[in-house]
């Protein structure tokens, strides 16, 4: 796009700035939101680092600790991550000694996994890390703010679902 065309897009929408790549002008709401989860997310990832934890690793432990022993294939759709990625957060959590894995005694294709007494202290660590994220993110605003900013995330994430179909659980429902 020519730098005329991007300074008309840009004056057309006030919300479009000069940092807001044009192609984004007209998804403005979701360029922010990419934005903001990919910080979000590299905070996250700064704030588990002293526990050992890769990002992403968390939410698989958050999960094992609220549904105790589940089937792998359980726990894959329950994080929404590709298999193969959850399959080596496994391997490195187990050699960690904060994950068990087991066959199902009930079908022995399957896999059971677990959360080990060992990774209690981690426990309390992830919990840390995760308030602490919260008060970063939210710092500045009110009570009501938060409210309403949660209220409209889980707005969002509902659209977000029944547009894709793609919604195992309900939101907040089962979530880690």
């Amino acid at each position: 796009m020519s730098a005329t065309h991007e300074v008309a897009a840009s004056q057309a929408d006030p919300a479009c700035t000069e940092e807001t790549p044009s192609a984004a002008c007209g998804g403005q709401v979701s360029y922010a939101i990419s934005r903001v989860a990919r910080m979000h997310r590299a905070a996250a990832g700064r704030l588990l680092r002293g526990s050992g934890l890769y990002p992403g690793q968390e939410f698989v432990m958050m999960h094992l600790w609220y549904a105790g022993a589940v089937r792998q294939s359980e726990l894959i759709k329950a994080v929404e991550l590709d298999p193969s990625t959850v399959t080596k957060m496994l391997q490195r959590l187990e050699q960690a000694g904060h994950v068990r894995r087991r066959p199902d005694p009930r079908d022995g294709r399957a896999v059971l996994v677990e959360a080990t007494e060992d990774s209690c202290g981690l426990h309390e660590e992830v919990t840390q890390a995760w308030t602490s994220l919260e008060e970063h993110t939210l710092a500045g605003l009110s009570p009501d703010e938060r409210d309403q900013l949660s209220g409209l995330l889980a707005r969002v994430e509902a659209n977000l679902c029944t547009e894709s179909g793609d919604c195992p659980v309900p939101s907040g429902a089962d979530r880690p």
